[in-house]
């Protein structure tokens, strides 16, 4: 399960930046997603389908990513802790990294927690529970 895991946040990460410089077809991000999800974050906790709401909100944040100068996001490390065979959740630390117009890049470090499944050899993201985007962007500079 490990390998299959590492190897869907490799390619998440590879998505990230084609996302990020406009290159990546939302479709692809499917990929990633079980059918249903739930998200966590302080703004409370919501639900899921992976379809064209899905595509929509996906390219609309990836957008919004890059007219906030987002210019990388990358994966520093991951650590898992195994639920049971099938069920694990990746501790998935990230930099992101910001451009600013007149002023010095940004780079921010943070932990997102995803909720996976492995079914067969197929591991896919059900869940995520993160932290308070927008205070950071804000306490940053960024936004």
């Amino acid at each position: 399960m490990e390998s299959n895991i590492k190897d869907l946040f490799d390619a998440y990460e590879r998505f990230f930046g084609r996302a990020l410089a406009g290159e990546a077809a939302m479709g692809e991000a499917e990929s990633f997603y079980a059918a249903e999800f739930i998200a966590a974050s302080p703004n409370g906790v919501m639900t899921g389908k992976n379809d064209a709401r899905l595509r929509q909100v996906m390219a609309e944040g990836y957008a919004r990513y890059r007219s906030i100068g987002t210019k990388a996001m990358q994966i520093r490390h991951l650590r898992i802790s195994p639920i049971d065979e099938q069920h694990c959740v990746t501790h998935v630390a990230w930099r992101a990294s910001y451009t600013r117009k007149g002023l010095p890049d940004v780079t921010i470090d943070f932990e997102v927690h995803y909720l996976v499944q492995q079914l067969g050899t197929q591991a896919k993201i059900f869940g995520w529970v993160s932290g308070d985007e927008q205070a950071v962007l804000q306490q940053h500079g960024i936004i």
